[in-house]
């Protein structure tokens, strides 16, 4: 059961690893693009290339769709990047239901595991398996992998990292449960949680007012989707990559005053430092580089400095 890009490397690897898959469930078929035209998920795509058995359903109690499911007879289902699912839906399998988490849990419970932890300026994260229950990211330890995040990682570079790593997790969890070795631990709650709530659209507003690392850490987290934005000359302004130089000076202007060559850099104060711009997007203009954005772009006033 899983939607995106994300998943697809999970299903691969379960279908390398030679394990049958009696049927892949995702999401409905949706309207995207100018034409509006009805757009197949990932997860869709790649399972009608390898001709497995493929279900569509709008309502997950949906009575068809339950009857379908449970004739499929299961041992085991696995959740990778998909919707919550009901008791009646993840308690059918006699072996239950496996989801793929992108953070090491207890940690980052929670729609966007990858961002928050970006944003937080975490020098780790991970993938964890674990069986799903009632409440949401809560369920038993199956096994978990850890790995660096880099200091210029965005969350597309850490999700590029744990689609791979997750779906080579997903397949030693099966092996484990199939050769009945793998023991399931209890999730702990400890002190200093971080969650990873939805990422909504004020999420990505700028305040130039917070020290340079953060708002750095908040460009990476957010890129390339949604992305972090401010405002230049009263349009928006999307930025996905940026620098931050450690121990530089404190600006002597205000935060978010931008100072500019014209021609190679694009910089904002922060209360204490700047962050370089290097990519971005304008309103109304496509994705790319600051320099090529400097060389066609006329500021509304003269650059502060």
């Amino acid at each position: 059961m899983g939607t995106p890009e994300f998943a697809v490397a999970s299903l691969a690897a379960i279908l390398e690893a030679g394990y049958p898959v009696v049927g892949v469930v995702t999401a409905p078929d949706k309207p995207a693009g100018r034409g509006m035209q009805l757009t197949e998920s990932a997860v869709k795509k790649f399972a009608r290339e390898k001709g497995l058995f493929i279900l569509q359903p709008e309502k997950l109690r949906d009575q068809d769709f339950l009857e379908t499911l449970r004739g499929l007879q299961a041992d085991l289902q696995i959740v990778v990047a998909f919707r919550m699912l009901p008791e009646v839906v993840w308690n059918m399998p006699p072996m239950g239901t496996v989801n793929l988490h992108g953070s090491l849990l207890p940690q980052y419970r929670g729609a966007a595991p990858i961002n928050w932890a970006v944003i937080n300026g975490e020098k780790e994260t991970g993938v964890t398996t674990f069986r799903l229950v009632h409440e949401i990211d809560t369920g038993g330890l199956l096994l978990q992998e850890r790995f660096p995040i880099d200091s210029t990682d965005t969350a597309g570079d850490v999700h590029d990292k744990m689609a791979v790593i997750g779906a080579r997790l997903l397949v030693r969890t099966i092996d484990g449960l199939a050769a009945g070795t793998l023991v399931e631990v209890p999730q702990e709650n400890p002190l200093g949680l971080k969650h990873a709530p939805k990422i909504f659209t004020e999420t990505g507003r700028i305040d130039w007012r917070r020290p340079a690392v953060e708002v750095y850490n908040l460009i990476r987290g957010l890129s390339p989707f949604p992305a972090a934005y401010t405002e230049l000359d009263g349009k928006l302004l999307k930025i996905y990559r940026a620098e931050w130089q450690a121990h530089a000076l404190a600006p002597d202007v205000a935060p978010g005053v931008y100072d500019t060559d014209g021609k190679t850099y694009l910089r904002f104060a922060t209360t204490d430092g700047y962050v370089r711009v290097t990519e971005l997007q304008m309103e109304g203009k496509k994705r790319m580089a600051v320099g090529d954005f400097l060389r066609g772009y006329r500021f509304n006033s003269l650059p502060q400095r």
